[in-house]
């Protein structure tokens, strides 16, 4: 599931054989930028912010968020592509690879100006140089009555944190993901714990927030419903989470180590 450092790993990969390098082509098949064609230009940079991934090119900026199903992949030129050709949103060649991006969710071609503004609501990112716990502390402190794990989940207080890391994190504060933020102890602990679980992953191939790179021992809560908690054995409660603005979404937690708030 792509979150913060999946999408900076990406950028990592995708950076070596993109940046400094002239596209020689470049098909974007989006019916709102078909007739963009980058070619000849210089990228510049690839860069991630939280889950979006910026490709520049002089003043262009290829913006994508991959959702749930995007991926971008690197080939050789001629090499089989190993996702059907019809999901592909954009193809960049640059000399000696291809670089293609398949069902992402969102793609989207702007100036720099136009990218600047569209991430202009993010929240600081554990990831990336503007990272500023306190900032997101204060962020997340600003609604007290929210459930901690949708404001962990809102882009506007910090960029990065998804669904993996907002069960995970829960678990390891002690909080049930419904409890209000008000009533978790100390933003800048929760903002701190962000950061910590999502740069143990930067560079990691498989994600582990427990510190047991191993089938079923990588993560404490996420997808283990009826499994016993690592730390004290109770089963895994899986139930879901969401409210006004939010959407439902999965939540994991141990009824001991998380004991729900009762109304």
């Amino acid at each position: 599931m792509p979150e913060g450092d999946t999408v900076h790993n990406l950028a990592a990969r995708l950076r070596p054989v993109l940046a400094g390098k002239v596209l020689t082509a470049c098909d974007i098949r989006v019916p709102r930028y078909a007739t963009v064609d980058l070619t000849g230009r210089t990228v510049d940079a690839v860069a991630a912010r939280g889950k979006h991934l910026l490709i520049v090119a002089g003043n262009a900026v290829i913006h994508s968020h991959l959702k749930m199903e995007g991926e971008w992949h690197v080939y050789r030129p001629g090499e089989r592509w190993r996702r059907p050709a019809h999901t592909a949103r954009a193809v960049l060649a640059v000399g000696g690879a291809q670089v293609v991006g398949f069902s992402l969710g969102t793609l989207e071609i702007l100036t720099t100006a136009e990218a600047d503004g569209a991430l202009a609501h993010l929240g600081p990112d554990p990831l990336g140089p503007d990272w500023d716990a306190g900032r997101a502390a204060t962020n997340l402190a600003a609604q007290p009555e929210r459930p901690v794990g949708l404001a962990l989940l809102d882009q506007r207080n910090l960029a990065g944190v998804g669904n993996v890391y907002r069960n995970e994190l829960c678990f390891l504060r002690g909080a049930h993901p419904a409890t209000p933020v008000g009533e978790c102890g100390d933003p800048l602990a929760w903002a701190d714990g962000a950061a910590r679980l999502l740069r143990a992953n930067l560079g990691r191939t498989r994600r582990v927030t427990t510190g047991v790179d191993r089938n079923g021992m990588r993560a404490f809560v996420y997808d283990r419903a009826r499994r016993p908690c690592l730390r004290c054995g109770t089963a895994i409660v899986a139930g879901s989470l969401g409210g006004p603005g939010a959407a439902e979404r999965a939540i994991w937690w141990c009824s001991r180590c998380q004991p729900q708030r009762s109304n």
